[in-house]
């Protein structure tokens, strides 16, 4: 009698093993389909930042997620290539400018309009002008003229946009914040194309303090709001 209660335990214990092993093909099957190139380094370094307890997630921002995408028409789309290109971009961006990016001094982002570089404008320029402290800033604008011209941007078109916060400049130098912010933004411009980047492919436009980044109630608000940014521009904002 023994024996048979044995025989039976076992047999009704069989089905595990077809479920183990339907288990495994399946686990098998999904990391095949993973693909590391997919993943968004940027999306990585800012994640991994804020779990490292790191405020200003070492100078990167998180874009729209995929999700947002599904409200835009097959028409809208940007094509895969173009999506991979710019993906390309953003990677080899957050490598080019690594030191400054964990000085802060440039921080790599992007939204609807494209890949932006933020140049922050205390580290650039000196205080209320729109010289460039060159001197320090030589090698940073070199870089960003060689990734500008790198091949894999053929085609890309750029805008350089100037902000400022919402201080009142001294009028015997600008006679708003318009001036300022447009002179910053046209420096930048000059120094690129000295230093190599087609000057058929800029445009130019400032903002004064119309676009902050964040409030201007804060001395930090205002210091980040103080910048210039390099936009590659998607295809849909030529």
């Amino acid at each position: 009698m023994a024996k048979k209660k044995r025989e039976a335990t076992a047999a009704s214990s069989g089905w595990l093993n077809t479920y183990a092993d339907m288990v495994t093909l399946m686990m098998c099957f999904f990391v095949m389909l993973y693909d590391p190139s997919e993943v968004d380094i940027t999306q990585l370094a800012t994640m991994t930042a804020s779990i490292q307890g790191e405020p200003t997630g070492g100078g990167q921002s998180l874009a729209a997620g995929r999700l947002a995408d599904l409200g835009n028409t097959i028409n809208a789309m940007p094509s895969t290539e173009k999506g991979k290109t710019l993906g390309l971009a953003v990677k080899k961006a957050i490598s080019v400018f690594a030191p400054e990016i964990k000085t802060n001094k440039i921080t790599i982002s992007s939204d609807e309009r494209g890949l932006i570089i933020t140049l922050a404008a205390d580290s650039f320029f000196r205080e209320g002008s729109a010289d460039l402290n060159i001197a320090e800033t030589r090698d940073s604008l070199l870089r960003i003229a060689q990734f500008l011209e790198d091949p894999g941007l053929a085609g890309r078109r750029y805008r350089i946009e100037g902000h400022t916060d919402d201080s009142a400049t001294d009028p015997a130098a600008w006679p708003s914040n318009w001036e300022l912010s447009t002179a910053r933004a046209t420096n930048v411009l000059h120094y690129l194309t000295d230093f190599g980047s087609d000057e058929m492919r800029f445009s130019v436009a400032g903002y004064a303090d119309t676009r902050p980044m964040y409030s201007n109630d804060t001395e930090e608000g205002r210091a980040y709001n103080r910048r210039v940014d390099i936009i590659i521009l998607d295809e849909g904002h030529f």
